[in-house]
């Protein structure tokens, strides 16, 4: 008997769920973070769920891992020491960079540039110069590259970059640098831009280039680490790491590209909330992932999720694939404040993390948070464990919150009530960035909410949207972990292709785009996955020529085979109108060529809920005072796991379960569907439009088992 685990690292709890693949059956862990050594918090929690599933850990055969190492690397400043080879006359790329400042159009005034990822003082030039079309311009001085190279190794790098001018149409210069830097600067890690992203532009292919650089040396041992303590256990297990993009990585392939691993946390929820949203028949999703530090929200659009050809982590913009996610800093651990000049309640987006955690948790912790506010408010009532084991500090969370109250001249719970509408419409301005801003209207969408503390702030977002249904999955906690446990493997294989298309033919694109599929299959076959399991897609980046700015559509083999240049052409402009309302009488240019091969999902099959009647009373296990709406009332408190299909839980009530808790609103009800959701609607809800999957469109996403879609 094998079983898959999938591990979801978070700022607060590490999540586990262990999946065995032969009859599908399921277990959740959720432990405390270790933000020192992530590896302790993961082998914490596989005793934990291993100990629950009653099995040895040595029968773990492959654990799918979702990590914010490379994030936070990122994040906080603290990567490796860079040194940078560009051609000659290119040293000033990164200080050059794009002309863009954040913020209106008095961003400029405050914008504080960072400085990049490798210092001036480490950038060195490669006297060489390849042409825009692959000839060699300018042979490479060898001489002079070592003597610069021995410069950098007085400079005490810690991992070198090289990013040549025109590298992507012919990699040998780059390649050769490679050997000698490994002869001069052994046991230094090296990137080069021609294999990280194989596109033009030289400022993204170096600063994409440069952080898989500056993150490489953590991630290479964070990883190196945790796949050799699995394996003193079992020496035959795999360790798998999510992409940005919502595949999964082979260790080898995390350790050498750790730039595709920035938005690798997030990624899971995304992954793992559009398998349960499937199951229920809703293709159109707004997806929230409240954690303890900070709320993601994603789109999926029929069945698939956004994604965007760049992930944004910080300040720092690299074009690698990702699932289009956008966070805030508002989480379980957010931070309210009353700041003295304005006297206006902030929350977030500092945050108490693990340690000390919010006030509730009495590890030291006084200063007031979201967590106590739930507190504060009823919201987790007295038979809540977090984790199951994790008992919460009432007093201590109502002496944090009063700080504030004081602050406003109001009472704890009138603070409190703050403190949580505040940092809600901190999340839906996240919400908007995904939907409205980008033409969707957001009461088209039903709202999945995940994570410890989605649920508590479900109801409460969905009614501030227009949302409906709010979808509560079985495990909400662990979502993210689901999502890593049942995704797939997953690589792609991408190449600059600038053609006018009257200087192309279909005949010759198609050519291009296979040879890709074959290059990104190579990686699929060496982690063992059958040729005939592999599910390939292809896209192109595409502009009128003239344009500088790039769409990107899905390519259909058979469809560019049978109606040519076309077939790319028309769902081109159909996207350009969606976005800038016109599309121009222009010739179209194709800039990139895509190919992403991705091999089979685990299939979970979990049992159907048991029917029972409209009435949920068998599942109450007793009252909560609450503060709901500005008023006192009792709250039913609900046991989830006693819930059958078709209860209906009148609000107000709290559902309770081991890994989250659920705040049905007064004048709001939810119901329970056959796979264990809890769907909430307000009293006489009328639904405006459908936002359930049509069989045709969930057919098809499962078919593809993929969730790499794109708009």
């Amino acid at each position: 008997m094998s079983y898959r685990l999938g591990v979801d690292v978070g700022g607060t709890f590490t999540d586990l769920l262990l999946v065995n693949e032969t009859n599908g059956q399921t277990w959740s862990a959720k432990v405390p973070s270790t933000p020192a050594d992530q590896s302790i918090g993961v082998l914490n929690g596989i005793a934990r769920v291993c100990e629950r599933a009653g099995i040895d850990p040595k029968g773990i055969d492959h654990v799918m891992h979702g990590t914010t190492v490379a994030t936070n690397t990122v994040l906080t400043g603290t990567g490796a020491r860079c040194g940078l080879v560009t051609t000659s006359g290119y040293r000033q790329v990164l200080q050059i960079a794009r002309s863009f400042v954040p913020g209106g159009l008095g961003g400029w005034v405050i914008y504080n540039k960072s400085l990049p990822m490798a210092p001036l003082s480490c950038t060195v030039e490669a006297h060489e110069r390849i042409g825009a079309r692959g000839e060699v311009v300018r042979p490479l001085d060898e001489e002079h590259l070592r003597a610069q190279l021995r410069s950098l190794q007085a400079k005490k790098i810690e991992a070198l970059t090289v990013s040549l001018i025109n590298a992507y149409a012919n990699d040998a210069h780059e390649k050769r640098i490679k050997q000698i830097a490994q002869e001069e600067l052994p046991d230094i890690p090296v990137s080069l831009s021609s294999e990280v992203v194989p596109e033009m532009q030289e400022y993204e292919r170096t600063v994409t280039t440069v952080a898989n650089s500056y993150v490489r040396p953590r991630v290479q041992k964070y990883v190196h680490n945790l796949q050799g303590k699995l394996q003193l256990g079992n020496k035959d297990v795999k360790l798998h790491i999510l992409r940005s993009d919502g595949g999964l990585a082979s260790a080898r392939s995390a350790e050498e590209y750790p730039v595709n691993l920035l938005m690798s946390g997030p990624a899971g929820g995304v992954t793992g909330a559009l398998w349960v949203a499937l199951q229920a028949r809703f293709g159109n999703l707004l997806t929230v992932d409240v954690g303890g530090t900070s709320t993601d929200v994603a789109l999926i659009v029929d069945g698939q999720p956004r994604l965007r050809r760049e992930t944004t982590v910080g300040d720092v913009t690299v074009r690698a694939s990702s699932v289009d996610i956008r966070t805030v800093g508002a989480g379980g651990g957010s931070i309210a404040h009353v700041p003295e000049l304005t006297k206006a309640l902030r929350v977030g987006p500092q945050s108490a993390g693990a340690d000390p955690g919010p006030a509730a948790y009495g590890r030291g912790g006084t200063e007031p948070t979201v967590t106590d506010a739930n507190v504060v408010l009823g919201y987790l009532p007295e038979v809540q464990r977090l984790g199951g084991d994790m008992e919460l500090d009432r007093e201590l969370a109502a002496a944090a919150v009063a700080k504030v109250g004081a602050a406003l001249g109001k009472s704890v719970k009138d603070a409190a009530l703050g403190i949580y509408d505040i940092v809600n419409e901190n999340m839906v301005g996240a919400l908007r960035l995904v939907s409205v801003e980008q033409g969707h209207d957001p009461r088209d969408y039903a709202l999945i909410a995940f994570g410890g503390a989605g649920p508590l702030h479900a109801n409460a977002l969905s009614r501030l949207l227009g949302s409906w249904p709010s979808i509560i999955p079985p495990g909400p906690g662990v979502l993210c972990a689901l999502g890593d446990a049942t995704t797939a493997v997953r690589d792609e294989s991408a190449r600059t292709f600038i053609r006018k298309f009257s200087g192309t033919t279909a005949r010759e694109v198609l050519k291009l785009l296979r040879d890709l599929s074959r290059d990104a299959a190579r990686a699929l076959e060496r982690e063992k996955v059958p040729r005939a399991d592999l599910r390939i897609g292809y896209e192109v980046d595409l502009r009128y020529h003239g344009q500088g700015l790039l769409l990107t559509v899905a390519v259909d083999l058979a469809d560019l085979e049978q109606r040519g240049l076309a077939a790319i052409s028309e769902p081109f402009d159909a996207e350009h109108k969606r976005l800038f309302t016109f599309a121009l009488p222009l010739e179209h240019e194709i800039v990139n060529l895509r190919a992403f091969v991705q091999g089979p999902r685990i299939s979970v099959k979990r049992p159907a809920l048991a029917k029972g009647s409209a009435t949920a009373a068998a599942a109450a296990i007793g009252k909560q005072k609450a503060y709901m709406d500005g008023k006192d009332c009792s709250a039913v408190v609900y046991d989830r796991t006693r819930l059958k299909a078709g209860n209906r839980v009148a609000g107000p009530a709290i559902v309770v379960e081991m890994d989250s808790t659920t705040v049905i609103l007064p004048r709001h009800h939810g119901i329970v569907d056959p796979h264990g959701n809890i769907l909430i609607y307000p009293d006489g809800y009328k639904p405006r439009r459908a936002a359930r999957a049509s069989p045709r469109t969930r057919a098809k996403v499962v078919r593809k088992a993929t969730s790499t879609g794109r708009k």
